[in-house]
């Protein structure tokens, strides 16, 4: 039995992300999507509102707005250490070899 050859395979998103120029812009987009996400769930585990957020981070509740915005990708890495610290967390970085 010998298998088909997909008719639809080609490149692969990531690759088409390339040659669009794009990939560095949307995988950026991607982390802090995911960033913002995981700080707004620990602050609603933790019953912290963005006032009291605000207050532990030293800052304004319109600087804790930008943080949680996803779309709002010019968050500083002092920013997301400083709300890490205030949820009790660190952020941990790492670099991995290019696909």
């Amino acid at each position: 039995m010998t298998a088909k050859k997909n008719p639809h395979d080609g490149s692969t998103f990531r690759s088409w992300l390339e040659e669009e120029g794009i990939l560095e812009e949307v995988t950026a987009s991607a982390q802090k999507k995911v960033l913002a996400w995981q700080i707004e769930q620990l602050m609603a585990k933790r019953n912290v509102t963005k006032s009291e957020m605000a207050k532990r981070m030293k800052t304004s509740r319109a600087a804790v707005d930008r943080l949680l915005d996803p779309t709002n990708a010019s968050v500083t890495l002092h920013t997301l250490n400083r709300a890490a610290s205030a949820l009790g967390q660190r952020v941990e970085f790492k670099l991995v070899k290019a696909a």
